[in-house]
C-alpha cells in the first residue's frame, strides 16, 4: 500500500530504503529486478523500519549508461505495482529526473515523493510538474550528469560553499515555479561531482547547507568515500556507513538513504536515547 508522503514528517528523522530496479547500480545486493526481488525487499524494509521507499530505475552512479524513458519507466512500474499490493503501507519515493515518469506514476498511483538527482536542471518542466502536483521534492547537488560528473569536481570557494550557493539559487528557482517552501528537500549529494575528500568536507559542513532552513537528505551508504580510505569494498563498508549516519544525525534530524535498514534503525533510535539521557 503507498501512503500519501503527507502522513510522516519530513523535518523528523526518517529512513529511506534503496529499492534499485536496475541490473547495474553500484552495490550489487541493492539491485532488484524482478517482482518477486522487489516485493520481498520492500516487506523486508519496511518491517525493519523504513518509513519511505525509494525506487529508482535508472542507475546513477557514475559512468551509468543511459536508459531510455520507456525501460526507466517499465522498471519503476514494476517496482510500484509491488509496493502498492503490500498489506504493509509506506511512503514511496521516486527517484527520476523526468517529469513525464512523474505525471505517469502520479496519474496510477497517487502521490509520492519524487527524488531527483539534478534538481531539475535536466529537465525543464520538472519544476512546474511538481509545483502542479504539489509533490514533495528531493533537490540533489550535482554537476554534469552521471556519464560525466566525476570529472566536474573543481569548486573555486570549496565543496561546502559551491552546494550552498547551488541551492541558493536552485531554491529561488523552485519557490518561483510554485513549489511549496515546506515541499523541499535538500540532499548535498555525496559521491556526485565530488572526489573523496571533498565529500568529507562536506559532511562535515553539512551545518552551513541546514542554515537554508529546509531538511536535509543524506546519502552515503556503502559509498566510495567510505570504502576507498579504508582499502575495502562496498560489500564491507556498513560500519562506516553507521559511523557517518550517526554523525550526520549530529547536527539535527535528517533523512537518511540507506541500503541497511535494521542497522540504520537501531542508529537512530540509539541516537534519540543519547539525546534525551544527556539533556
Amino acid at each position: 500500500m503507498i501512503l500519501n508522503p503527507a502522513n510522516i514528517n519530513l523535518r523528523e528523522s526518517q529512513i529511506m530504503a534503496i529499492v534499485n530496479l536496475t541490473p547495474d547500480s553500484f552495490y550489487a545486493a541493492s539491485r532488484n529486478i524482478s517482482y518477486e526481488q522487489v516485493r520481498l525487499r520492500v516487506e523486508q524494509t519496511i518491517s525493519e523500519g523504513a518509513t519511505i521507499i525509494d525506487l529508482g530505475g535508472y542507475s546513477s552512479r557514475p559512468g551509468a549508461e543511459n536508459v531510455s524513458l520507456d525501460e526507466e519507466w517499465e522498471r519503476l512500474q514494476m517496482g510500484l505495482e509491488a509496493v502498492s499490493r503490500s498489506e504493509m503501507g509506506v511512503v514511496v519515493s521516486i527517484d527520476t529526473f523526468r517529469s513525464e515518469i512523474v505525471c505517469r506514476a502520479y496519474e496510477e498511483y497517487g502521490p509520492f515523493i519524487v527524488n531527483d538527482i539534478s534538481a531539475g536542471a535536466l529537465d525543464r518542466d520538472m519544476l512546474k510538474v511538481v509545483a502542479r502536483l504539489g509533490l514533495p521534492y528531493i533537490a540533489m547537488h550535482m554537476r554534469g550528469n552521471p556519464q560525466n560528473m566525476s570529472s566536474l569536481t573543481e569548486y573555486e570557494d570549496g565543496v561546502v560553499n559551491g552546494v550552498r550557493d547551488y541551492f541558493v539559487e536552485r531554491t529561488r528557482e523552485m519557490l518561483d515555479a510554485g513549489i511549496s517552501p515546506k515541499n523541499i528537500i535538500l540532499d548535498p549529494g555525496f559521491g556526485f561531482a565530488k572526489t573523496t575528500e571533498q565529500n568529507m568536507e562536506l559532511m562535515a559542513g553539512l551545518g552551513s547547507i541546514r542554515e537554508l532552513g529546509y531538511p536535509l537528505l543524506v546519502g552515503v551508504s556503502r559509498k566510495s568515500m567510505i570504502y576507498l580510505p579504508l582499502g575495502i569494498t562496498s560489500d564491507e563498508a556498513l560500519a562506516g556507513s553507521l559511523a557517518l549516519a550517526w554523525e550526520a544525525l549530529r547536527g539535527g534530524d535528517v533523512i537518511l538513504r540507506v541500503h541497511d535498514v535494521r542497522e540504520t534503525r537501531q542508529v537512530v533510535d540509539l541516537f534519540k536515547y543519547y539525546k534525551s539521557a544527556a539533556l
